[in-house]
C-alpha cells in the first residue's frame, strides 16, 4: 500500500505539473485509483476528517460562491473596483498595493479563502477597465492571502489545529506572530517595488477614463445589495466569533449563504450554475489523494526523521526549529498544509514525551508550552502557512485564484505560479528565520 499510495502521488502530482491533463480530471482520477487500490478506504475517504475529504474546506468554499455569486448581480465589484483605482489615481502597482495590502489584513481576520473571492471578481473589473494584464495582481493576492493569514489564529486553518494541540491563545498568535507578517509583508513589498515598479504602465488616456467613471452609477441592484451586504457582514461577523460560539467557518458560511439565496428572490439554478465547481471537485480529489500518504506513513515517515536528524535537547531546540520552519514550508508547499500540520501536531507531543521522559499522554500544558519548545510551534506555524506560496496547489487560496482566472479566460500556469510563488516563499521563509533565531535564541524574548 506504501508505494501504491506514493506512486499515485507521485504521478498525479507530474501530470498537474506537465499541465496536458486538466488538473480536477488528474485529481479525481487519483481519488479513483485511491479508493479503488483500497490505499484509502470509501467511509475513511468520506467520513475520516484526518485522512479524507476536509468537508469544513469544501461547504466553506460553496458558501462563499454562492454569497458572491448573488452579490454580483448587484453591481457593487464595480464599485469597489472604480473605487479603488480612484483611491490609486489610476497606478497599476499602487492598485497592486493597494489589493496586496486588503487582502493580507482581510485574510488575518477572515481566512484567506474568503479574502480572495472578494478580490478576485474587483481585481478583473478594474483590469478590464485600465487594459492590463490581471495575472500579476491576481497571483499577488494569493501570495498576499497566505502571508496575511498567518499572522492570527484565525487566518488560516493551520493555525487553529497548532492552538488546539500547544494550547495557545489568539492573543498568542498576535504577540508571537503578527510581528514577524508585518516585518515579512513590508519587506515582501520593497522586494515587489524593485520587480515591478517601472515594468506596469497604463496609458493617461486610460486612467483619465478610470477617474471620470462615477462609481455609484454601477450600483443595478441596491435593495439586493442591501441585503446582500447584511447577510456577508453577519458571515464575517460570525467568522471572527466561531470560536467563541463553537461553529466551524463551513457552518457560519452555509448559514449566509442559504439565508441570502432565500431572501434574494434568485433562483438557484443559476446561482449554482455559477459554482466554480472544477475547482471544489480538484479539491476534493486532491484531498483524498493526499489522505492516501498521509494513512500509509509517508508523511509521518519523513517528519520522524526530521526530528531524529535534529536530534532535539530539552533545552536547546535551536535546530529543532530551524528545520522545522524550512521543513514545514517544503511539505507545504508539496502537499497541502493541512494534513501536513494535522500529521506533525502528535509527533511533537510524542518527541516532548520523550524529551523529557514521560510516560505516553501524560505530558502538560507546562511540558507542551516549556518555553524551549515556544519557537518549534511558531516555526511550524510560519513554515506551513508562508510554504503554502510555494506552488499552485500549496494553499487553497491559490487554486480557488488560479480557478477563478481561468474561468475568466486568464490561464494561470503551474511554471507561472511557480515562477512568482517559489522565490516570495524562500523570502518570506528566510525572513522568519532571522525572526526565529534573534527573537528567541538571541534575545530570549518570549
Amino acid at each position: 500500500m506504501f508505494w501504491t499510495a506514493t506512486a499515485i502521488f507521485l504521478v498525479a502530482y507530474a501530470l498537474i505539473i506537465s499541465e496536458k491533463i486538466h488538473k480536477t480530471k488528474v485529481a479525481l482520477f487519483g481519488a479513483a485509483l485511491t479508493l479503488i487500490t483500497k490505499v484509502l478506504l470509501q467511509h475513511e475517504a468520506f467520513n475520516d476528517m484526518d485522512l479524507g475529504v476536509d468537508w469544513n474546506v469544501i461547504f466553506l468554499l460553496i458558501s462563499m460562491m454562492v454569497i458572491i455569486n448573488i452579490m454580483t448581480k448587484t453591481g457593487v465589484f464595480q464599485y469597489v473596483a472604480i473605487k479603488c483605482a480612484k483611491v490609486a489615481k489610476g497606478e497599476p502597482f499602487r492598485i497592486m498595493i493597494l489589493f496586496a495590502i486588503i487582502t493580507a489584513v482581510g485574510s488575518a481576520f477572515l481566512d484567506n479563502v474568503t479574502t480572495v473571492l472578494l478580490l478576485v471578481p474587483v481585481t478583473l473589473l478594474i483590469a478590464e477597465q485600465l487594459e492590463i494584464n490581471p495575472i500579476p495582481y491576481l497571483i499577488t493576492e494569493a501570495l498576499a492571502s497566505n502571508i496575511g493569514g498567518t499572522a492570527t489564529l484565525i487566518g488560516d486553518p493551520p493555525n487553529i489545529m497548532i492552538a488546539s494541540k500547544a494550547g495557545l491563545s489568539f492573543m498568542d498568535f498576535i504577540y508571537h506572530l503578527t510581528p514577524a507578517i508585518i516585518i515579512i509583508f513590508l519587506l515582501w513589498m520593497l522586494a515587489w517595488k524593485v520587480l515591478f515598479g517601472k515594468r506596469l504602465h497604463v496609458r493617461d488616456d486610460l486612467k483619465k477614463r478610470v477617474m471620470s467613471l462615477q462609481e455609484r452609477e454601477q450600483i443595478t441592484n441596491p435593495v439586493l445589495l442591501k441585503k446582500s451586504l447584511f447577510v456577508l457582514s453577519l458571515t464575517i461577523f460570525g467568522f471572527m466569533l466561531h470560536g467563541v460560539f463553537h461553529y466551524e467557518p463551513a457552518t457560519v458560511a452555509l448559514m449566509g449563504a442559504t439565508t441570502l439565496l432565500l431572501i434574494s428572490g434568485e433562483e438557484p439554478q443559476s446561482i449554482l450554475a455559477e459554482v466554480e465547481w472544477p475547482t471544489i471537485f480538484f479539491f476534493i480529489g486532491l484531498f483524498i489523494i493526499i489522505g492516501g500518504i498521509v494513512k500509509v506513513g509517508l508523511v509521518a515517515d519523513m517528519s520522524r526523521a526530521m526530528i531524529a536528524v535534529t536530534n532535539p535537547q530539552p533545552d536547546n531546540m535551536t535546530m529543532l526549529a530551524m528545520v522545522m520552519l524550512w521543513f514545514s514550508a517544503i511539505c507545504s508547499a508539496i502537499v497541502d498544509n493541512i494534513p501536513f500540520v494535522a500529521t506533525m501536531n502528535p509527533l511533537l507531543i510524542d518527541m516532548i514525551h520523550k524529551i523529557y521522559g514521560l510516560e505516553s499522554g501524560t505530558a502538560t500544558v507546562e511540558h507542551i508550552q516549556h518555553l524551549a519548545m515556544m519557537p518549534v510551534w511558531w516555526s511550524l506555524a510560519l513554515g506551513a502557512c508562508l510554504g503554502g506560496n510555494g506552488s499552485p496547489i500549496g494553499a487553497s487560496a491559490n487554486v480557488i485564484v488560479i480557478g477563478l482566472s481561468e474561468k475568466a479566460g486568464y490561464k494561470i500556469s503551474f511554471a507561472q505560479f511557480l515562477k512568482y510563488g517559489v522565490p516570495v516563499m524562500i523570502l518570506t521563509v528566510f525572513l522568519a528565520m532571522i525572526y526565529i533565531y534573534v527573537r528567541y535564541f538571541m534575545l530570549k524574548w518570549y
